[in-house]
């Protein structure tokens, strides 16, 4: 196996530090403070043609698969924007995926030339405030109605649903009780995301202010027939050819911001001198970096092998789960490092080490917990007897 990058791969990641090298931390650190989703980096993106990057060719994509859309994420998150600018992007990379893959021509043609643009953006509705990672116990609803459906129900963890013009929803069309299984019965819609109908509320959090998080309340959503993806019923399986490339690029990104965190550190360690000499003479400063570095990685392996795997056809479950935790263990010990390594400066807003660890820290809880990740490990690949 050929572990270094390929030309094309490298294009990328230097086409990507490119476009970032005019959105640098003063940028970045404005949006963390005051919020407002990043519109010039995403026009930048949009312009650059990165928006498109695994998607067919026919309609305007590159047709490139997840192992560069894995390497374009990296890039974008080891920079100031970190996990701000990696979500500027993130859905529009991933979310279409089930469009791509189970969409009608006549849907791919009308949807993912304007995703690719960047003249549409997507929110992706499928969390549900009872149901968390319980996906089959989901409650909002879709009904028939003679030209299409009626959707009620209730979304949380929505991102960009603030500036989105579409959504991609995941709605129940038949009764749990009628189903043989709980994920049964769901079905997938794209369509617009009309406030008269929805009502979004942001929700206050943690890190990644330029990049919304929301509540999304349906009331009586008209949705076209034509906006249904696939067959009724089957949309658990469509999201689920999302989930794996999801993961993958979850981790990829946690491991860019690790790097970014890990290049700071350094950097500091280099200038900052204590009783005549550069703290990162001692040891005690070098081996925590170092070992996160062999850590990231080691992360890095696993989420190219999944990447791989995804776009070859294989199963990648196992190893698409790996990369995330893996990945995001990594990502997250680095920053705390990078923070400690600063001491009392990685405090400050000023040398951007705490906005990354409060960033990373997104990449352990979402798309799915870690814990999630080792119940499916225990199960799928080890054999062990389901334990929730």
């Amino acid at each position: 196996m050929d572990f270094a990058l390929t030309e094309e791969q490298r294009a990328i990641q230097d086409g990507i530090g490119q476009v970032l090298s005019d959105f640098g931390d003063d940028y970045w650190l404005e949006k963390d403070r005051n919020g407002g989703f990043p519109e010039e980096f995403y026009r930048a993106m949009a312009e650059g043609g990165w928006l498109g990057v695994s998607f067919p060719e026919e309609v305007g994509g590159a047709n490139l698969g997840v192992v560069s859309a894995t390497v374009m994420m990296r890039a974008i998150a080891s920079s100031a924007g970190a996990m701000q600018a990696a979500s500027a992007i993130h859905m529009n990379v991933f979310g279409p995926k089930a469009i791509a893959v189970f969409g009608s021509n006549e849907q791919k043609q009308r949807w993912l030339p304007p995703i690719i643009k960047g003249k549409q953006k997507s929110a992706f509705g499928v969390t549900e405030p009872n149901a968390g990672l319980d996906t089959g116990s989901i409650t909002t609803k879709a009904e028939r109605t003679n030209n299409g459906y009626v959707i009620n129900g209730r979304k949380v963890w929505t991102s960009t649903a603030q500036v989105a013009d579409k959504i991609l929803l995941l709605a129940r069309t038949t009764p749990k009780e009628e189903c043989e299984r709980g994920i049964d019965g769901l079905s997938l819609f794209y369509t617009d995301l009309n406030r008269s109908a929805c009502d979004v509320r942001e929700i206050d959090k943690m890190g990644r202010k330029a990049v919304d998080s929301n509540e999304v309340f349906i009331d009586n959503l008209k949705v076209d027939a034509e906006d249904l993806i696939g067959e009724e019923g089957k949309g658990f399986r469509y999201i689920l050819h999302s989930m794996n490339p999801e993961r993958i690029l979850v981790g990829a990104e946690a491991i860019g911001i690790g790097m970014e965190a890990l290049h700071r550190a350094s950097e500091y360690a280099k200038d900052r001198v204590v009783f005549g000499r550069p703290i990162g003479q001692n040891q005690a400063i070098q081996h925590p970096l170092a070992e996160s570095w062999a850590q990231l990685q080691a992360a890095w392996m696993m989420c190219m092998k999944a990447a791989s795997l995804f776009d070859a056809g294989e199963p990648c479950g196992a190893e698409a789960n790996a990369a995330k935790y893996l990945s995001s263990e990594a990502g997250f010990t680095a920053c705390e490092r990078a923070v400690m390594t600063h001491g009392g400066m990685g405090y400050a807003k000023e040398f951007h080490v705490e906005r990354l660890m409060r960033e990373v820290m997104i990449n352990r809880i979402a798309p799915v917990s870690q814990q999630m990740v080792l119940n499916f490990i225990s199960e799928r690949v080890l054999g062990l007897p389901k334990s929730y």
